[in-house]
């Protein structure tokens, strides 16, 4: 840190005054980057805000796209300042400016690293919400007739097989839950109505999971009925043998996403965060 006063010649500071133009321009690309990186995380995060229970997940992009708004005004200004620099009489004019400038500077600078490293610290809060979101989607999975849930089944079906996942948790879940619609149950098949009586909430569950989890790569065909019944199937073993459905959970799956995601986003932020520091260092020096 520099403790006396730095005296520059015209000529030297009209070349300092040129570099510091020149950063304060590329800091205002750096923050149209950061606003797009938000902005695709907000679209990202909608794209599946249906199996997220509504929380503070927007607020990194939404702080994301304010730093890089921001950003952008600041070093405009910055960089309208270092142009004026090379002329006295231009620069007197911004002398009473200067210091609320670099105030500015700072703070800008501290809410960039703040960005960062809520880009590394959201994954509990997105964890939860896509618990919950999750778990509520499958219930409404069979709803196709009901406004506002009619959508869900084909979000789900999609959901999996594009992430190659099964259920919430895993595809145990589907069993817990009555996935297929009535309106395509026979009621009067008497299999069907014992199925309905034999668990306390009257629901229709099977050790079944929808097509949209069975794994397209598997050699067999999709067991994806009476998956724990090894009489049901010809050679075939429920403990053994591979399934050829997917393993993985639709939550750890989305996760791992958005953690990739959000890690390639913080990381960038943070390189930013790094020039701004220096590029702030030098604008001291003016």
């Amino acid at each position: 840190m520099a403790v006396l006063k730095v005296k520059f010649s015209k000529t030297r500071r009209g070349k300092l005054a040129q570099v510091l133009w020149i950063l304060n321009w590329i800091s205002v690309v750096t923050g149209l980057i950061i606003f797009s990186l938000g902005l695709y995380l907000k679209i990202e995060i909608k794209k599946r805000s249906e199996f997220m229970l509504s929380g503070n997940i927007q607020s990194v992009p939404n702080m994301l796209i304010a730093v890089g708004t921001i950003a952008c005004i600041i070093n405009f200004f910055g960089g309208k300042i270092c142009y004026d620099c090379s002329d006295a009489n231009k620069f007197s004019r911004w002398k009473l400016f200067m210091l609320p400038y670099i105030i500015c500077t700072f703070f800008f600078t501290f809410c960039v690293f703040a960005g960062a490293i809520m880009c590394y610290t959201m994954r509990n809060e997105l964890e939860s919400a896509l618990y919950r979101g999750l778990k509520d989607a499958l219930r409404y999975y069979k709803d196709t007739d009901i406004p506002g849930r009619c959508f869900l089944k084909t979000a789900i079906d999609l959901l999996q097989i594009e992430f190659q996942c099964c259920g919430n948790n895993g595809f145990r879940d589907w069993f817990e839950i009555q996935w297929i619609s009535v309106r395509y149950l026979d009621m009067s098949s008497k299999e069907t109505v014992d199925r309905f009586k034999s668990n306390v909430d009257g629901k229709y569950l099977l050790d079944g999971v929808p097509f949209s989890c069975c794994n397209p790569n598997s050699p067999r065909p999709c067991i994806q009925y009476q998956i724990t019944n090894n009489s049901a199937h010809y050679n075939y073993d429920y403990l053994s043998e591979e399934l050829n459905i997917w393993i993985r959970g639709c939550r750890q799956a989305l996760l791992e996403y958005y953690d990739n995601l959000m890690h390639s986003i913080g990381l960038t932020v943070l390189l930013v965060w790094l020039f701004e520091v220096m590029q702030g260092r030098k604008s001291t020096t003016i």
